[in-house]
């Protein structure tokens, strides 16, 4: 998943998942004008395991979060600097032979490793079949990315909310997913005809808030709220503690 290499960046002029516009409106007299993207509608599906009591969630490479890390790290000033005599700060240059440069272009030389791309998630997926219901998308995602076989009926629907309001404004919707071992019909992993590589990973329910909370760990916002809905809604049920 970590093999991340010739990256190339270049202009998007065309695309299925998203298209940019820009909107002139007036508001209370002031001409104003905001540019935003169209996106799909998306569902999510927060999985429990009711036999080994853990969190199933997702693990991904995501371009838009490294390229992200890539913009962030290469602003910084360069950390390596040498003390001299004096004790005044020198930056060191790398020697050259025969008068050439040994400096490498930036383009290829200040890429952060790919781990940094790499996010924790929930199982979810785009709104694009129009013939399937919100319940129906979030089954075959799970079935998909997590291998657990669910009747749509058995999921839950948690709540809905807008997401990236500042860009896109999609709606997503969450649900909640009761599983067992005897669900597990394949390893999952996403589907590969789509470009998705996608790795399983199981939280033990003691250490789910500890894990949300944990800023070192790379996770999407609906990871975070869906433990705290758990542990408001399903915790006192089932009088388990999920270590808060």
């Amino acid at each position: 998943m970590e093999e991340i290499n010739n990256i190339d960046v270049v202009p998007c002029t065309e695309s299925d998942y998203l298209k940019p516009f820009r909107v002139h409106y007036n508001q209370n007299g002031t001409k104003k004008s905001w540019d935003f993207m169209r996106t799909h509608d998306s569902v999510s599906v927060l999985i429990f395991n009711t036999t080994s009591h853990c969190f199933v969630l997702v693990k991904q490479f995501r371009p838009a979060v490294y390229m992200s890390e890539w913009e962030r790290t290469k602003k910084q000033p360069p950390q390596s600097a040498e003390k001299t005599e004096e004790g005044a700060t020198e930056a060191t240059e790398p020697e050259s032979q025969e008068g050439q440069s040994t400096s490498e272009p930036e383009s290829s030389s200040q890429w952060p490793p790919a781990s940094v791309g790499v996010t924790y998630e929930l199982c979810a997926g785009l709104v694009d079949k129009p013939e399937l219901s919100l319940e129906e998308i979030a089954r075959q995602e799970v079935l998909e990315e997590c291998g657990y076989d669910v009747p749509a009926s058995k999921l839950k629907r948690i709540t809905s909310y807008r997401s990236g309001v500042g860009v896109t404004g999609a709606m997503q919707t969450m649900f909640y997913a009761e599983v067992s071992d005897d669900n597990c019909v394949s390893a999952g992993g996403g589907e590969p005809r789509e470009g998705e590589l996608i790795e399983v990973v199981k939280i033990p329910l003691h250490e789910a808030m500890t894990f949300a909370y944990d800023e070192r760990i790379p996770k999407t916002m609906g990871v975070i709220f869906s433990f705290i809905w758990f542990h408001n809604n399903m915790s006192p049920k089932y009088k388990i503690s999920t270590n808060v």
